[in-house]
């Protein structure tokens, strides 16, 4: 049984679920099963590691599901050229839904509204959240303590419902959120839309390493260390795969040595196995039926 918010459906969403980017692991066939699963899938454009090989992510994708999916483009932490590169690119396969972050989104909210793309903007305080929205968004991710890769302080059940208390768009909880339950509870305190992505790193289509998704399946969020030490931003990793030395670097080159520096969020706490997104997603959906059912009345 399906269920929806006013954003979801304006997204075209049986559910109000989004599979996060990351970076890296996301790829052409997340998108394509969350499309399918009536989900938003997301992908980082860098995961291409040229500007030939997006396009090459996005004809697949565009041949595969004419359901919605959603790209995320690093405006500070992206090379200028290749930037330009991208946003061009999901003009040209029109990409329904634009994540931006790291900077300001103003240029791409109006290259994306020209195309009647939505665009959700991420941010880990009420100030950058104001910001993105006098900027245009459609809609603003907040990113809670606790989450995958990078994250802010601020406990979900603080900042979610003080962004939705304080903005006149939609918000989209972020961190921690790996079960149906925990949708719910995000839905309760103001959300219209719910970010997982831990949850979805050990899934059959997710391109991780089989040795990673088995480590998110096994660790408690006891072994989660949130450092800025890696990418030079605050993030959570798996504390098992941190390095002693390590030099930040992004870029599409750079990437191979992220290869075995695994992130994950506190969400690792609710995870239990490893299957397909169809799967993952019929299990969120029954758990937060089961969950609003068992509310004290």
């Amino acid at each position: 049984m399906s269920f929806s918010t006013p954003l979801s459906r304006a997204l075209g969403l049986t559910y109000p679920i989004v599979c996060a980017p990351m970076f890296i692991i996301s790829n052409a066939d997340m998108l394509v099963a969350c499309a399918e699963a009536g989900i938003l899938g997301a992908m980082p454009s860098l995961n291409g590691r040229t500007a030939e090989d997006f396009e090459a992510i996005l004809q697949s994708v565009r041949a595969r599901t004419d359901k919605p999916f959603a790209i995320n483009m690093t405006i500070g932490l992206t090379d200028p050229e290749r930037l330009a590169a991208d946003v061009a690119l999901c003009e040209q396969y029109e990409v329904p839904v634009w994540i931006t972050s790291y900077g300001n989104p103003t240029e791409l909210v109006h290259r994306a509204h020209a195309q009647g793309a939505r665009v959700l903007h991420d941010v880990i305080n009420l100030k950058h959240a104001k910001k993105a929205e006098a900027a245009g968004v459609d809609a603003i991710i907040g990113v809670a303590a606790g989450a995958g890769g990078h994250a802010g302080r601020i406990s979900p059940y603080a900042l979610i419902p003080y962004l939705r208390d304080n903005l006149s768009v939609p918000v989209v909880a972020a961190g921690c959120i790996s079960t149906g339950k925990q949708i719910a509870a995000s839905l309760a305190l103001g959300a219209e839309l719910v970010y997982l992505g831990t949850r979805f790193i050990p899934s059959v289509e997710c391109g991780a390493q089989d040795a990673y998704k088995q480590m998110v399946v096994d660790s408690g969020p006891e072994e989660i260390v949130y450092t800025d030490k890696i990418s030079g931003v605050h993030a959570n990793f798996l504390r098992r795969t941190l390095p002693e030395d390590w030099t930040p670097d992004r870029t599409p080159e750079g990437a191979k040595q992220w290869k075995d520096i695994w992130s994950a969020g506190h969400g690792v706490a609710e995870i239990h196995d490893i299957t397909t997104i169809e799967n993952i997603v019929d299990a969120l959906v029954r758990e937060y039926h089961d969950a609003v059912a068992a509310l004290p009345r």
